[in-house]
């Protein structure tokens, strides 16, 4: 149901449950690189992003430090969410190609953004207890609505989906695609820079991947 997704988007703010990740974000904030200098930092865990009404779900990974960290959006301020915005507008599901801060007219359409761990991790690494202590919210938007499909940025975002269902995941690969009762799955490398500039995830991989999951 949309209240319960609603709950979720306003009980993240005030989640204290993982010390050191509210340590960290705190940190990031107080050490912005020069490109940052002067910013005022969101700095607390980052609520889902989008259409409370959707009927396509995305979930990533965690805010980058000084990306989704500092804006307070998910997947804004950095450029994974420029890969990541860019596809999505191609794809018809967003009024624009780029998320560059919380007041530049984003809107999503039919789609919710979530994440496996909502506060920014050192190094872009969760622990395995931090994932699990914000599983509950992830399992709370999974079980809100019947999705009609699930995009899953990276392999922790789909073996978590899987657990939160309680499926045993299939091996994850870029369009790999798990059918689980009422939940469709779909994977896609994650729009990292690790991944865009290695050649990993080109854009035509990942428009693909979201073609697949829009298809619902």
């Amino acid at each position: 149901m949309s209240s319960e997704i609603l709950r979720v988007i306003q009980s993240i703010p005030s989640c204290t449950q993982c010390s050191r990740l509210r340590s960290w974000c705190f940190e990031a904030a107080s050490c912005p690189p020069k490109r940052f200098l002067g910013e005022e930092y969101w700095a607390r865990p980052v609520p889902p992003l989008g259409d409370i009404d959707a009927e396509f779900l995305i979930v990533g990974l965690a805010p980058a430090a000084h990306g989704a960290n500092r804006t307070g959006r998910m997947f804004t301020g950095d450029r994974s969410g420029d890969w990541l915005f860019r596809a999505l507008h191609k794809a018809g599901a967003c009024n624009q190609p780029q998320s560059i801060d919380i007041h530049d007219g984003l809107e999503l359409s039919n789609v919710l953004i979530v994440a496996t761990c909502h506060c920014a991790p050192p190094g872009n690494k969760p622990t395995t207890e931090e994932i699990k202590n914000c599983s509950i919210w992830l399992k709370s938007v999974l079980h809100a609505k019947p999705w009609r499909g699930i995009l899953c940025l990276g392999g922790i975002a789909w073996n978590e989906v899987h657990r939160a269902i309680g499926q045993t995941p299939s091996k994850f690969g870029h369009g790999a695609v798990s059918e689980q009762g009422q939940y469709r799955v779909v994977a896609s490398y994650h729009p990292s820079q690790q991944n865009t500039f290695t050649g990993r995830l080109t854009e035509p991989m990942l428009d693909e991947a979201i073609a697949l999951w829009l298809k619902g």
